[in-house]
């Protein structure tokens, strides 16, 4: 027998925190490790996850939180958070904003081995114990608290007794205290042979450490019998002789050890400076064709790690070679949280970005990705949402069809294409409430646009993403039959407006106490940058409002696509990477 370590400090390394029946299909289960309550549950995927228990919002339990396969959602205020990522992808207080990437819950490795789910708090470091005597088939015992250390319990574990399975299962008269054993103690298990009446049993008592006064015995049999039964009663009624043995020779502590603080949160460090920073390298995983010019591509983390959540309507910015920076509509569905799905449509008139991806780019290749950014959060408290496509468009809001699918809301696809081929997630689309608008003229995609509208009602919103003719008359449309301005939400791929950079202006920051000049020719991005002002910016053609600032004073000369007529006459916000101010100042909120 090996030397039992009796040093009293808080446990390292893997421990037992639940077993595969704790973790059932949507169920969350609590558990505990060294004063830690966690939230364990599985995702539909299969992937489990072991997270600090508690919600972001008010610190209420997770683990009675309602697990519905590829979210887990908090019971008090239903904040949403990704399987995997462990991120939150909505907050039903704030329907109109995409949360940020730093409302990220603590979360920790999980590994499930011996029908056991292991885990550790302390990082990544070591690994979960390798025991051959459990490579073969096995029965998952009953498992059983006690009021003693960690340590303590290792020490009587190797005092325990208990019958070989061959003698329960053909009910041989037999005592376990006349079995004798072999035990040997690892770090945080111990291995018992018995043996009795010519027959032998070999199981392995892992001692999860709850707090330094509490712990868990969690057995695994190194046998499959037959008749389980017996051999499950024997074994449950033998280790609980032996948990009231520790118990009664272990005296009360004065005083329990309370439960530990929360951990802080996991924070992805954000980039206020320029273009998103490309802070994920990913490899291409797999690239199909999914419609006629439009390919699939899957991006999966190059380290194996969990890439950073994203909601519906989020993009990633693909920095494809020095210089050369795209963003491409992120289209997964809840749960799908171990990679990045775009569609890329190749165009005729491409500025580099989709012949890159199309002629340069092959599986197996690397990509540096920014994190999510979203500029067109879909809005989950409106009873009824329609969505509308055109052409390429469909890669935001096929993300939203599936976040609305799994939260049973009723939606309606509208999809708008030149011609049949160019249909792209065919076989996703059949199964919701989805029309199909092939090959119609602008007047008549315009009729067809007036008649899906129809009379705004205050239960009924519109999201919509295609071409700029499209949006621009689906615009008037709305404005025409008096639908509200937040009713209506579009996304344009590309600003078509002529961006005049003729004129000079002077822009005060309030919070930096800088007065800088804008000349002619330069945005008021680039002279941010120059001077060395946080802030970040993505498409830099006034259609994804990543640059967006708050105006404290002046007018704006809006030269954007992205914020709607309300916003614009406002004139409390201004994109910085095209607009400019209507008169000589700018007062803005940097």
């Amino acid at each position: 027998m090996s030397d039992v370590d009796l040093r009293d400090e808080a446990p390292t390394g893997w421990f037992p925190v639940a077993t595969e029946h704790d973790v059932i299909a949507r169920v969350v289960f609590r558990g505990q490790l060294d004063g830690r309550e966690l939230a364990v549950w599985r995702a539909d995927d299969g992937f489990v996850n072991v997270w600090e228990n508690r919600c972001l919002h008010r610190g209420v339990r997770l683990s009675i939180g309602c697990n519905d396969g590829n979210e887990l959602v908090c019971r008090y205020h239903a904040w949403r958070y990704a399987n995997r990522s462990a991120g939150c992808t909505y907050i039903p207080a704030h329907p109109a904003d995409a949360p940020s990437r730093t409302i990220t819950a603590q979360s920790y490795a999980a590994v499930e081995r011996y029908g056991l789910i292991w885990t550790t708090t302390n990082g990544d470091e070591g690994s979960v114990p390798d025991i051959g005597t459990l490579s073969g088939p096995r029965l998952l015992l009953r498992s059983l608290p006690v009021n003693a250390s960690p340590q303590t319990v290792r020490e009587h574990l190797g005092s325990h007794r208990f019958l070989p399975a061959a003698l329960l299962e053909t009910g041989t008269a037999a005592s376990a205290d006349d079995a004798e054993v072999v035990a040997d103690h690892g770090e945080s298990w111990v291995t018992i042979t018995a043996d009795a009446a010519g027959e032998s049993s070999t199981a392995v008592f892992f001692v999860q450490p709850v707090d330094p006064h509490r712990s868990m015995i969690r057995g695994v049999l190194a046998d499959a019998p037959a008749d389980e039964i017996p051999v499950l009663r024997h074994h449950a009624y033998e280790l609980g002789r032996l948990v009231r043995k520790i118990e009664e020779a272990v005296e009360e502590p004065a005083e329990r050890t309370p439960p530990r603080g929360f951990e802080t949160p996991v924070i992805l460090p954000a980039n206020p400076w320029g273009h998103q920073r490309a802070t994920l390298s990913m490899v291409v995983d797999r690239k199909a064709a999914v419609a006629a010019d439009i390919a699939l591509f899957e991006l999966v983390p190059e380290d194996g790690s969990t890439p950073p959540t994203a909601q519906p309507g989020a993009h990633i910015d693909l920095h494809l070679r020095p210089g050369l920076v795209r963003q491409y509509s992120i289209t997964n569905g809840p749960g799908e949280t171990d990679r990045y799905r775009i569609a890329v449509k190749r165009d005729p008139h491409s500025r580099g970005g989709s012949a890159f991806l199309y002629e340069a780019i092959e599986e197996g290749d690397t990509i540096e990705v920014s994190p999510p950014h979203n500029g067109f959060p879909l809005r989950r408290n409106i009873p009824r949402t329609t969505l509308i496509a055109g052409g390429i468009g469909i890669t935001p809001l096929i993300a939203m069809a599936q976040a609305l699918d799994a939260s049973g809301m009723t939606f309606d696809v509208h999809y708008f294409v030149a011609a049949p081929q160019q249909i792209a997630f065919r076989r996703r689309l059949a199964t919701y409430t989805c029309e199909f608008h092939v090959g119609l003229t602008p007047a008549q995609t315009t009729d067809t646009l007036l008649d899906i509208l129809g009379t705004p009602t205050p239960t009924r919103q519109v999201y919509a993403c295609g071409p700029p003719p499209m949006l621009d008359a689906l615009k008037a449309k709305a404005r025409a039959l008096n639908w509200p301005a937040d009713a209506v939400h579009v996304e344009y791929f590309e600003n078509t407006n002529e961006i005049a950079t003729d004129s000079s202006f002077v822009i005060d920051l309030a919070r930096s106490a800088l007065t800088l000049e804008v000349p002619s020719g330069s945005t008021m991005l680039d002279v941010l940058r120059a001077n060395d002002v946080p802030i970040v910016s993505s498409c830099e053609l006034g259609a994804c409002g990543s640059c967006a600032a708050t105006v404290l004073g002046g007018d704006p000369l809006h030269q954007d696509v992205y914020l709607n007529d309300a916003e614009r006459q406002g004139g409390q916000v201004v994109l910085t990477c095209v607009s400019r101010a209507s008169g000589e100042r700018l007062v803005l909120d940097l």
